[in-house]
């Protein structure tokens, strides 16, 4: 329940203040948030499951944003960003479909 009203207070701050991306960060903002949304596939899979740990969680979730933007900063320097940042996009979208069909099976039954 506490995650469910830092949310929704989160999103609520976003609308009033409507924070701004600063302009060399704004390429790494959809990577981050790929990365972030497996993360939180992942931790309602493993709730789904009966394993969930909070700091499990915690770290999953930090060093999956950090370890995505470190991989398309790399990628930035070396000249590929376009191509590491896709292959980054496509590696954490099969894995949010994964989950995602994993937690359909387990609240579907099917």
């Amino acid at each position: 329940m506490i995650a469910v009203l830092g949310l929704v207070i989160g999103v609520v701050l976003g609308f009033v203040f409507q924070p701004d991306v600063p302009t060399s960060l704004e390429y790494y903002l959809p990577i981050a948030v790929v990365a972030a949304l497996d993360a939180v596939f992942g931790a309602l899979r493993a709730y789904l499951d009966g394993i969930f740990d909070d700091k499990v969680f915690v770290v999953s979730f930090l060093s999956n944003v950090v370890i995505a933007a470190g991989i398309v900063y790399l990628g930035d320097r070396l000249g590929v960003g376009g191509q590491l940042s896709t292959g980054v996009i496509v590696v954490l979208g099969i894995r949010i479909f994964t989950n995602a069909a994993a937690i359909r099976r387990h609240v579907f039954h099917a």
